[in-house]
C-alpha cells in the first residue's frame, strides 16, 4: 500500500526523471558524477532552492509572488551599499535585509489579504516599483562587496576535484543556509497549525475561515515570510558572487515558479510539498546546467521553462475542474 501511495505522488515521478536524466548525461559525457560537477550543481541549486521555499508557500495558499527577486535585489543593494563598512560581522547585514524584505512583503500581503486583489497583479506591480526604486532613487550599479560579506563568501563546506582534469569547485557555506531554510519550510507546513491553515486557505478560503483559520493573518504571514527570506537570500547571493550586482536576480521568478509547478505544487492552491519544490528546482537546475554536456545550446533551457509553466497550468486547471465535478456529484448524490 505504501508503494502504491508513493507512485501516486508527483514527487516520485520527478525523482525518477531526475535519476534517469543524470544517468543519460553521465552516459553521454562521462563527466556528470565527477566531484567538481556535483559541487557545481549544488552551488547552482542553492539560491533557487531557497527562493522556492517561500514561493511554494504562496502558491499553496492559492496566490503567486512575482516580486521576490526585486525584493531580494533592493534589500541586498541597500544594505551592501548604504551600510558598507558599518558592521564588522555579516549578521547585521542579513538581519537588516530581512527586515526590509519583510516590510515589502507585508505591503504585498496587506493589499492581497485586505482588498482581495489578485496576488499576481499586486506582486507584478510591486516588482516594478522596487526595481524602479533601486534603479531610479538609489541609482544602482555594480558595487564592491563589503568586507564581512566578502569573507563569508570565501567560506566553504567542501571542495570537489576532478581527478582527470584537475578542476576544483568549492561548495559555499550558503548551501547549509539553504538546507536549514528547507527544513524550516518543511516544519511549518507539516508540523504546525499554521501549515494546515496555509493548505486550507489554498484549498478553499471560505471553508478555511468557517473552520476557524485566520485567513488575513495567514496571508500576511506568507507574504511577510517570503519577503524576509528574499532579503536574506539577496545578501546570500551577493556574498556568493563576491560582488554587488543589482540585476543578476531579476527574472528568476519564472524559473522558480516553474520549478515549484514541476515538483507538484498546484497553481490553484491547496497542494504541494517542500520535497516536491526541491526536486523540481533540482531538475530545473540540472537541465540548465547540464545542456552543454549533452551538446545542446543553453537557449533551449528557456523553452523547457516555458513548457513547464504551460503544462503545469493546464494540469492544475484540469485537476481543479475534476475536483469540483467530483464534489458536485457527491453533493448531488446526498
Amino acid at each position: 500500500m505504501s508503494l502504491k501511495r508513493l507512485t501516486k505522488k508527483t514527487e516520485f515521478y520527478v525523482a525518477l526523471i531526475l535519476i534517469v536524466f543524470c544517468l543519460i548525461i553521465q552516459a553521454r559525457s562521462g563527466q556528470f558524477f565527477t566531484p567538481n560537477n556535483i559541487v557545481d550543481l549544488l552551488r547552482s541549486l542553492t539560491i533557487p532552492m531557497m527562493f522556492a521555499v517561500g514561493e511554494m508557500m504562496v502558491l499553496i495558499s492559492g496566490g503567486v509572488d512575482c516580486s521576490f527577486p526585486a525584493i531580494a535585489s533592493l534589500s541586498m543593494y541597500f544594505v551592501c551599499t548604504k551600510l558598507d563598512g558599518a558592521f564588522n560581522s555579516p549578521i547585521p547585514y542579513f538581519l537588516i535585509a530581512m527586515a526590509l524584505g519583510l516590510c515589502m512583503g507585508a505591503i504585498n500581503g496587506f493589499i492581497v489579504a485586505k482588498y482581495k486583489f489578485p496576488a499576481m497583479i499586486v506582486t507584478l506591480g510591486a516588482s516594478s516599483l522596487w526595481i524602479g526604486v533601486m534603479q531610479g532613487i538609489l541609482g544602482s550599479s555594480e558595487y564592491p562587496l563589503t568586507f564581512p560579506l566578502y569573507q563569508l563568501g570565501g567560506a566553504k563546506i567542501l571542495t570537489g576535484t576532478n581527478a582527470q582534469t584537475g578542476f576544483s569547485s568549492n561548495l559555499p557555506v550558503h548551501f547549509a543556509f539553504a538546507v536549514i531554510l528547507v527544513l524550516i519550510g518543511w516544519f511549518i507546513l507539516n508540523k504546525t497549525m499554521l501549515g494546515r491553515g496555509i493548505y486550507a486557505v489554498g484549498g478553499d478560503e471560505v471553508a478555511a475561515a468557517r473552520a476557524g483559520f485566520n485567513v488575513f493573518g495567514i496571508r500576511m504571514f506568507i507574504f511577510c515570510f517570503s519577503g524576509a527570506m528574499a532579503g536574506f537570500i539577496g545578501v546570500c547571493r551577493a556574498s556568493m558572487m563576491m560582488t554587488v550586482n543589482p540585476n543578476n536576480m531579476i527574472g528568476m521568478e519564472m524559473d522558480v515558479i516553474a520549478a515549484c509547478v514541476l515538483g507538484g505544487v498546484s497553481l490553484v492552491g491547496g497542494k504541494g510539498s517542500v520535497i516536491g519544490a526541491v526536486l523540481g528546482t533540482a531538475l530545473m537546475t540540472l537541465v540548465s546546467n547540464s545542456l552543454i554536456l549533452l551538446g545542446i545550446p543553453t537557449v533551449w533551457a528557456r523553452v523547457f521553462t516555458g513548457l513547464i509553466i504551460i503544462i503545469g497550468t493546464g494540469v492544475s486547471a484540469v485537476q481543479e475542474k475534476t475536483r469540483k465535478n467530483t464534489l458536485h456529484v457527491a453533493v448531488s448524490d446526498q
